[in-house]
């Protein structure tokens, strides 16, 4: 499992609206589950989107990243693609109940055990 930090408000647009591409100047070439992590840092332009856009530096869902490929025109993948960029696909995407606080970081990461099991935690509570 690896995690991503996004600026807020886009991580609250990915945990509880539609946003389903994260666009990244950067390929990966990872496909699996990823942990949605809101940094500290927010977006000044962004408009407000969710329930949420004021929780930083915490995990807020859990997703799936299945595709990623490069935009030229940017209408490849509806209002959320950018041009010049990668897109990243998100799909499955799992809200937590709560936000499990922790220090993001640059690039995709790996999570330490426990925030790993703290993730699981809640999951396992919103499947049951």
């Amino acid at each position: 499992m690896k995690a991503l930090t996004i600026c807020q408000p886009w991580a609250d647009a990915i945990a509880h609206q539609t946003k389903r591409i994260e666009n990244r100047t950067w390929k990966t070439n990872y496909r699996g589950l990823v942990l949605i992590h809101a940094g500290a840092a927010h977006d000044p332009q962004a408009a407000i989107y969710g329930p949420r856009p004021d929780v930083r530096s915490a995990v807020i869902a859990v997703a799936e990243i299945d595709d990623c490929h490069y935009s030229n025109d940017g209408q490849c993948c509806g209002p959320w693609g950018e041009e010049n960029v990668y897109h990243w696909h998100l799909t499955d995407v799992i809200p937590l109940p709560e936000p499990v606080p922790c220090k993001g970081r640059l690039g995709l990461w790996t999570p330490p055990a426990d925030l790993v099991t703290a993730v699981e935690t809640q999951l396992t509570e919103v499947a049951s």
